[in-house]
């Protein structure tokens, strides 16, 4: 993703942010931790050591979680639950996740990690039947 500032905001609409900054690397992650906070096949993060995130609005509402004994971090809105960027100075990272932005996502993913780790019904996703809306 280019340094043009990107927006984004929680499904709710209680918690909105910019990005200024490019993003190194994006990452589809299937560790069954990413699995668990997603509810999905796999958690999708833009990672950056220089962007910075500016919150426009309810950053009392952010929570965030930090699973004991380890790094795996997940902040999200205490009203919505979606998630949402995670500043970890430690490592130097701003973590955001893309379907969290409203602005459109420059850069495809990097790769799939921890893929062998990934559910055992993700496999040939692309082959079943695609369906443009709700299935009738």
């Amino acid at each position: 993703m280019d340094d043009k500032p990107a927006s984004g905001q929680c499904l709710c609409g209680a918690v909105k942010f910019r990005i200024t900054g490019g993003f190194e690397s994006f990452f589809l992650c299937h560790c069954a931790r990413c699995r668990k906070d997603s509810g999905s096949a796999h958690s999708a993060n833009l990672f950056s050591s220089t962007a910075k995130v500016n919150w426009l609005s309810g950053k009392e509402n952010i929570n965030t979680f930090q699973l004991p004994g380890s790094r795996h971090v997940k902040s999200f809105c205490s009203h919505c639950g979606s998630a949402l960027p995670i500043v970890q100075p430690e490592l130097g990272l701003l973590v955001v996740p893309a379907g969290s932005l409203d602005s459109p996502v420059e850069m495809r993913p990097n790769a799939h990690i921890c893929f062998s780790s990934r559910a055992d019904w993700d496999n040939d996703l692309a082959s079943i039947e695609k369906i443009d809306g709700l299935p009738g």
